[in-house]
C-alpha cells in the first residue's frame, strides 16, 4: 500500500498536473500520462508497451474525466470509441493511484450485440459465440443496470433459448430491449462506475485501506482480447513470487475458452503453467506462450523494479498481455521482495527500505491467525500487543499458573489487570480485558512481554462466581473453553483457527541492518527483566530506556517481604525489611547489565502507590494476616489508610521516594553493587538512574543528595570507581513547564508520554476506552491520544520541555520513554525537535528503527 503521506503529496502534484493532461488519452510510449492522473494501471500499461509487450490498444480516462461523468458530463464519445474501429469489442477496468483500494469491478464484451452475436457464431462457434453473449448481458444488468442477481443467473448450458430468455428477462425487467450500439452500451458502463467509485460504501472502504477522501479514479478502455475461439485459446494469470515468503516461484492458472480472471479460484478445467505431474500444463501446451511469459516476468522485475502479475490471454496460439499489478504480498513476502531487489542491484537500498511498511515487521515477530481461517467472532476490543494465541480461559492469575504448571495453554481474562496480575500474565499465552487502552496496564505489560492482548472488550460480562465469559450475542464461555486472541485485529474468536509461524530470516535482518545505515535518531527499550533485555538485545536495541523496577518486587517471594515493609512501623524496620530484598535487586540489575554489556541501562525508581501491593479481597487480607502475625481487623485498617481516591495521583513516585526514602537508598544500593560486581566480570555498562513523577527542582536535590551518599558509601566500601548519570521522568506538565530548572540537576530528560497525556487530557488511560470511540467518531479527538501521540497538545508541552531543558543545561540528553516512542508520529516528532533517542517496547523496536530510517529518507528526498 502506498504510504499516506506519498498519496496526498501525488494528489497535490495531480491538481497542478490536470490542465496538462487531455481527459482521454490513447496510451502509446511516448503519451503524456501521470499515474497520478490516470492511476497505476493505466500508467502500468504504459510502461509494459514501451517493453514492447503485446498490449491490446487502450484509452485512459483522467481522474478529472471520470468526475465530470460521474456528475453527468460526458467525454466525447466519438473521440473515445474511434481509436477500436467500426465494430469494437471492449472492457473497461478501474485504475486508481494505489490498486488497494479496490474499484468497480471489470466489464468485459462492451460492443456484443445481436449482429456481432452472429458474426461471432461464424467465426468461433455458435456456443463460444453464445457464451460470450451471455455473460455480457448477465455483467451489464448486474453492475451497470443494477437488477437483481437472482434474475440473472447463468444457464449450464449456452445455447439460443438461454440467450433469448436472458435478454427477454432484462427486457422485462427494465421495459426497454438491451442495448445494442457499442456507444449507447459505453456510456452506461462509464456512467455506472464512476458513480460506483463516489458510492458511500465505496469510499468507506478505500479510506480504511489509506485512500484519501478525495481519491479520484481513473478507467482504461481496451480492445478485447478474446481467449475464446479456434486453436490454443484462453486466459490466465501468472507471478513469478510465492505471495507468502517471496521466494521465487511461478504461481497461476490458466483456462482454456475462458476470458479475464475465470482460470483463479475453482474453475473446472483450469490448469497448472509449469509441467506438473499432477496434470496438464501450458508449459506443455504453449511452450513458447509459457517461454514469452517468463521473459516478460523477468522483464518486469528488471525495468519496473517491482514483482508484477501479468493477467494474459492466448488467442489462437497469439499471447496478449492485458494487465499488470503489483504482487499482492503477506509481511513476510513484502521484506523478502525487498531486500532481494536490492541485493540484485535493481532497486537501491533506501528504496528497499523505504517499501516496507513498519507494522509488516510487527506481524513477523508474533504468530498470526491465518488470513485465509474461518473466524468465529465472540467480541472485538482494541488491539493493544500484537500476535495471536490459543489457550482455555482462566479467569484469575493464580488459574493462569497453575495452568501453566499442568502444561496447558490458557488465556487470562479479566476486568482489568493490576501489578499483582504480572506472574499470571507471564504463565498466560494471551490476555483478554474488559476495560483499558492501549496504555493500560495489560497492554503496556503485555507488548513488553511479547503476549498478544486485547483490551476494552466492553461489551463482555464476566461471571466470575460462576465462572462464565458472556458474550454480546448471548453466547457464554465457561472457564477451561478455548479461545483465542488476536492482538493484531482486536478479535477474540471461538476455538483454535489455523495459525501462521512467526518468521524472521535472513532478509528481515538485512533490512534493519540498512535502517540503521539512515536512521538519524536512536532507538532503546522499555525492558523490566532479563526476559525483556535479551528480548531488546536480540533486536539489536541500543540499551534500555525504562527499566520499571516495580516488576520485580511481584516476583516469586519478594511481594510478601513488601508486604512486610509497607507494614513496618519505623525507619529502621522498613531498612531492615529491604535489606532482605537489596541482593534479589542487586541479582535483578546484575543480570540486566550482563545482557546490556557495551550498552547503556535506564533504572527508573519505584513509581507505583503501595496500595497495589496489598490485597483488596476479603480472602487476601486473611493471609496478610495470618503472614505478618497480625489480628485481620488491624491489617484491614492499614490497608483502609493507605486507600486513596486517585492513587495515581497521589503517594507515588518521587513523593514516595520523599516520604519513604529507604525504598530508593536500597536500590541505588542495588544497582551500584551490581555495576561493580558485573565490572570485576569485565562488563562495561553505562547506568543511568530516573526519577519518575517529578513536578518540583527540589524534589530533584533531594533524591539526587541521598542517592549521591549511597554512591560515595559503595565507592568506599568496595573501592570500585564508577560513574552514573541521575535524570527525571517527565510526566507531569509543571516538570515540562520547569524543565530549565530541573535540568540543573538531572543529565537527561525522558518524557512519559503515557502519564503525560493521562495528566494533560484529565483523562484516566484505564477508563478512556469507553467513550474514547465515541470521541474519534464524532471528530472531538482525531485520534486516540494514547494510541497516537497529541502534537498538538502534549507536543507542544515536550516542545516546551525540550526547549527550556536546553536552556538549563545544554548537553542534557532528551528522549521520550512512554509507549508512544514507537509511533511514527512520535518518532517525527523526536527528529523535528532533537531529541537523542525514542524509547519503546523490545517488540516494537524493529518497526521503530524501520520507522526511523524512513522518517531520515523522507526528510533527505525533500531537501534534494
Amino acid at each position: 500500500m502506498i504510504p499516506y503521506a506519498a498519496v496526498t503529496q501525488w494528489i497535490g502534484a495531480a491538481v497542478q498536473q490536470q490542465s496538462t493532461y487531455k481527459q482521454l488519452t490513447l496510451i502509446t510510449p511516448d503519451a503524456a500520462m501521470s499515474a497520478a492522473v490516470h492511476g497505476e494501471r493505466a500508467k502500468c500499461l504504459q510502461r509494459l508497451i514501451r517493453l514492447d509487450m503485446p498490449v491490446p490498444m487502450t484509452v485512459a480516462l483522467s481522474f478529472d474525466a471520470v468526475r465530470d461523468i460521474a456528475v453527468g458530463n460526458l467525454p466525447d464519445m466519438a473521440a473515445l470509441m474511434a481509436p477500436f474501429g467500426p465494430q469494437p469489442l471492449l472492457s473497461v477496468r478501474p485504475s486508481s493511484l494505489d490498486p488497494d483500494w479496490g474499484g468497480p469491478s471489470a466489464i468485459l464484451n462492451i460492443g456484443m450485440n445481436d449482429a456481432r452475436h452472429a458474426m461471432m457464431a461464424a467465426q468461433i462457434g455458435d456456443s463460444a459465440a453464445t457464451a460470450l453473449y451471455l455473460r455480457f448481458v448477465q455483467s451489464y444488468a448486474v453492475h451497470v443496470a443494477r437488477l437483481d442477481p437472482d434474475e440473472f443467473d447463468l444457464p449450464d448450458v449456452a445455447d439460443a433459448a438461454s440467450l433469448r430468455a436472458m435478454l427477454d428477462a432484462y427486457e422485462a425487467e427494465t421495459d426497454e430491449t438491451f442495448p445494442q450500439e457499442a456507444a449507447v452500451q459505453m456510456v452506461e458502463v462509464l456512467r455506472s462506475m464512476a458513480r460506483a467509485w463516489d458510492g458511500t460504501t465505496a469510499r468507506l472502504l478505500r479510506q480504511a485501506k489509506g485512500a484519501p477522501p478525495d481519491a479520484g479514479l481513473g478507467l482504461v478502455v481496451q480492445a478485447m482480447a478474446l481467449g475464446v475461439g479456434p486453436g490454443e485459446s484462453g486466459s490466465g494469470v501468472i507471478q513469478y513470487v510465492n505471495s507468502a515468503t517471496g521466494q521465487p516461484q511461478i504461481i497461476g492458472r490458466y483456462l482454456g475458452q475462458s476470458q479475464g480472471r475465470d482460470a483463479l479460484g475453482d474453475a473446472d478445467g483450469a490448469i497448472y503453467l509449469t509441467c506438473d505431474k499432477r496434470g496438464p500444463s501450458l508449459e506443455d501446451l504453449c511452450p513458447q506462450a509459457f517461454a514469452q511469459l517468463v521473459a516478460y516476468g523477468a522483464m518486469c522485475r528488471r525495468k519496473l523494479r517491482e514483482e508484477m502479475q501479468i493477467e494474459f490471454t492466448i488467442e489462437n496460439g497469439g499471447l496478449r498481455i492485458l494487465d499488470a499489478v503489483r504482487v499482492q504480498r503477506a509481511s513476510r513476502a513484502s521484506v523478502r521482495i525487498a531486500v532481494a531487489l536490492a541485493e540484485d542491484g535493481i532497486i537501491p537500498r533506501e528504496d528497499a527500505v523505504m517499501r516496507v511498511e513498519p507494522a509488516a515487521l510487527s506481524e513477523l515477530l508474533h504468530r498470526q491467525v491465518d488470513p485465509r481461517a474461518k473466524r468465529d467472532l465472540i467480541v472485538r476490543g482494541i488491539a493493544a500487543s500484537p500476535g495471536a494465541a490459543t489457550g482455555r480461559i482462566v479467569l484469575t492469575a493464580n488459574e493462569a499458573q497453575a495452568s501453566a504448571a499442568r502444561g496447558e495453554a490458557c488465556v487470562l481474562v479479566r476486568r482489568e489487570t493490576t501489578p499483582e496480575d504480572i506472574r499470571g500474565m507471564h504463565a498466560a499465552q494471551a490476555v483478554l480485558t474488559m476495560r483499558g487502552g492501549v496504555t493500560s496496564h495489560a497492554a503496556v505489560i503485555g507488548r513488553g512481554l511479547g503476549v498478544p492482548c486485547v483490551v476494552g472488550a466492553s461489551d463482555l460480562v464476566i461471571d466470575r462466581k460462576r465462572g462464565l465469559v458472556v458474550a454480546p450475542d448471548g453466547r457464554t464461555f465457561a472457564a477451561g473453553d478455548v479461545i483465542t486472541i488476536d492482538g493484531t485485529t482486536g478479535q477474540v474468536l471461538v476455538g483454535e483457527p489455523p495459525m501462521l509461524e512467526a518468521a524472521l530470516d535472513g532478509a528481515f535482518k538485512t533490512l534493519l541492518e540498512w535502517a540503521d545505515e539512515f536512521r538519524d535518531i536512536g532507538v532503546r527499550a522499555n525492558a523490566d527483566t532479563p526476559a525483556d533485555a535479551q528480548t531488546a538485545r536480540n533486536f539489536a536495541a541500543e540499551g534500555i530506556g525504562l527499566c520499571r523496577t516495580e516488576h520485580m518486587f511481584f516476583e516469586g517471594d519478594r511481594l510478601g517481604v513488601m508486604r512486610e515493609m509497607i507494614f513496618a512501623e519505623s525507619s529502621d524496620d522498613r531498612r531492615a525489611v529491604l535489606d532482605r530484598l537489596l541482593p534479589m535487586q542487586r541479582e535483578d540489575f546484575q543480570a540486566l547489565f550482563e545482557i546490556m554489556a557495551g550498552k547503556t541501562v535506564c533504572v527508573r525508581l519505584f513509581d507505583p502507590p503501595l496500595h497495589e501491593f496489598l490485597p483488596s479481597d476479603r480472602a487476601g487480607l486473611r493471609d496478610l494476616a495470618e503472614q505478618l502475625a497480625l489480628p485481620l481487623s488491624e491489617v484491614t485498617e492499614r490497608v483502609e489508610a493507605l486507600s486513596e481516591y486517585n492513587p495515581m495521583l497521589g503517594m507515588r513516585g518521587v513523593r514516595l521516594g520523599i516520604a519513604i526514602p529507604e525504598i530508593y537508598d536500597m536500590q541505588a544500593r542495588a544497582i551500584f553493587e551490581a555495576m561493580v560486581a558485573v565490572r570485576k566480570k569485565g562488563v562495561d555498562i553505562s547506568v543511568e538512574i530516573m526519577i519518575p513523577l517529578v513536578s518540583a527542582m527540589r524534589e530533584v536535590e533531594l533524591v539526587k543528595a541521598r542517592v549521591d551518599a549511597v554512591a560515595t558509601a559503595v565507592r568506599t566500601k568496595t573501592k570500585a570507581k564508577f560513574d552514573y548519570r541521575l535524570g527525571v521522568m517527565v510526566e507531569t506538565p509543571r516538570a515540562a513547564l520547569r524543565a530549565q530548572d530541573i535540568a540543573e540537576h538531572a543529565a537527561f530528560l525522558s518524557f512519559g508520554t503515557n502519564d503525560l497525556t493521562q495528566m494533560t487530557y484529565g483523562l484516566s488511560r484505564d477508563d478512556a476506552g469507553r467513550f474514547m470511540s465515541a470521541y474519534v467518531q464524532q471528530g472531538v479527538y482525531a485520534e486516540d491520544p494514547f494510541h497516537t501521540l497529541d502534537i498538538e497538545g502534549v507536543g507542544e508541552l515536550l516542545a516546551i520541555g525540550a526547549e527550556r531543558g536546553r536552556l538549563g543545561r545544554p548537553d542534557v540528553v532528551l528522549s521520550i520513554c512512554g509507549e508512544h516512542g514507537g509511533s511514527r508520529a512520535a518518532i517525527e516528532f523526536c527528529r523535528a525537535h532533537g531529541f537523542d533517542y525514542v524509547s519503546c517496547s523490545p517488540f516494537r523496536v524493529p518497526g521503530a528503527r524501520l520507522t526511523a530510517a524512513q522518517s531520515a529518507l523522507r526528510d533527505r528526498m525533500k531537501s534534494d
